[in-house]
């Protein structure tokens, strides 16, 4: 059962990737392509106001590994500004299908935290 599933997702990450349309990879997948991280800075007024927490992030990753375009899913608002700023200037590595590289989409999260 867990091959057939397996083995059918595999088959539709292949037709997409043939449709043009980009690829579904994990975010812990992609993260290991990661060449260029930009930290986002964190806004000195959510830092005052104790707002901590994880911006969501869809991505898609174009064929020369720049973030092409981002979607927020989810996090503090005031922690959504600075995320994007940053994640728009990160980097990849090509993923490569068949030896082309080819587009991915993504999600990324980005933590902010306070020291205790």
């Amino acid at each position: 059962m867990l091959k057939a599933l397996l083995a059918g997702l595999a088959m539709v990450g292949l037709l997409l990737a043939a449709s043009g349309a980009p690829v579904p990879v994990s975010g812990a997948a992609q993260q290991k392509k990661l060449v260029k991280m930009v930290k986002p800075v964190y806004p000195p007024e959510a830092k005052a106001k104790g707002i901590q927490g994880t911006v969501k992030l869809q991505a898609i990753i174009g064929k020369d590994g720049a973030v092409k375009e981002l979607k927020v899913l989810g996090g503090p608002e005031e922690l959504v500004p600075p995320s994007v700023e940053a994640v728009k200037q990160w980097v990849y590595e090509p993923t490569l299908r068949d030896g082309e590289p080819v587009e991915v989409i993504t999600d990324i999260q980005v933590n902010y935290t306070l020291a205790k």
